[in-house]
Formats: structure tokens, C-alpha cells, sequence
């Protein structure tokens, strides 16, 4: 096994080929917008798994995805020359799932505004439900005394 370290220079260097290469080498007219967001590379260095996303819509998403798998040799053998290791690790590409959680976060947090909004108007609306002051003063005390008398 490898030490962490190891592993996330690793992680980082298939990282920047990869992006690099696909930037430049590859030129493939189904390839969208794509950005490599991360790479996560398991204890034994043999395996990488490559996150993306891709602007557009699923059609774009779905190219994207298949020119990756065509030019997974072309990476692979790009990502072997570069890191000079022993045995190249294999190349997984896993769509992001970054751009539909802030999506589904952004709704929430307009759910959640919108309930606060209704929170304080309610209490700009309220009122105390016994008197405004409810405490006793010193100077109370004597009026009570003297009503109390009479």
C-alpha cells in the first residue's frame, strides 16, 4: 500500500493530465464544455476515478460521456507517460453531481426564506398575550396595598 500523500499527489497530477490533455489532444466534436472537478485515486494506485461536469443540457451531458469513454485509451496512455509510474492506473469518468445539489440547495434555501419571511410577519402581527408588562414594580405594590384597603 501507498501513503496518502502519495495518493493525493497522485490524485492531483491525473488531475491536470487529464484536463490538460483533453484540452488539448482531444478533438472530438461530442465533447461539450467540460470541466474535471475531481480525482480520487484508490490506496494502490490502480485505479482513478475521474469526476466532471459539463455545461449544457443532458444531450451535451450524454456526448460529453460517450467521447470521454473513446478517449479513455488516449488519457490512460497520456497519464502513463506523464506520471512515469509502473502501472498506469485505469480511468473511470463519473459525472459530477455538484451542478443538481446546488441546484436542489438553492431551491431550500428559498423554501426556506420564504418561511421566514411568514415568521416575522406573523410576529410583526403579534401581540403579548396577558398584559404588556407583566412584571411588578415597587412602585405598583403601594396602589395594590392601597386598593386592597379601601
Amino acid at each position: 500500500m501507498t501513503s496518502e500523500a502519495r495518493q493525493r499527489k497522485m490524485a492531483d497530477r491525473v488531475k491536470v493530465i487529464v484536463a490538460e490533455t483533453l484540452e488539448k489532444r482531444i478533438k472530438d466534436p461530442r465533447l461539450g464544455f467540460i470541466t474535471v472537478t475531481d480525482v480520487r485515486v484508490t490506496p494502490d494506485i490502480r485505479e482513478a476515478s475521474v469526476f466532471y461536469t459539463v455545461y449544457g443540457d443532458d444531450e451535451s451531458r450524454a456526448a460529453t460521456a460517450a467521447a470521454l469513454e473513446s478517449a479513455k485509451g488516449v488519457l490512460r496512455s497520456e497519464v502513463g507517460k506523464q506520471t512515469g509510474v509502473k502501472f498506469t492506473p485505469t480511468l473511470k469518468f463519473i459525472p459530477d453531481a455538484i451542478p443538481e445539489t446546488a441546484a436542489h440547495l438553492e431551491e431550500l434555501l428559498k423554501q426556506a426564506a420564504v418561511a421566514d419571511a411568514a415568521v416575522h410577519e406573523q410576529a410583526a402581527r403579534a401581540t403579548y398575550a396577558g398584559e404588556p408588562d407583566p412584571y411588578r414594580r415597587p412602585d405598583d405594590g403601594a396602589e395594590d396595598e392601597a386598593d386592597a384597603t379601601s
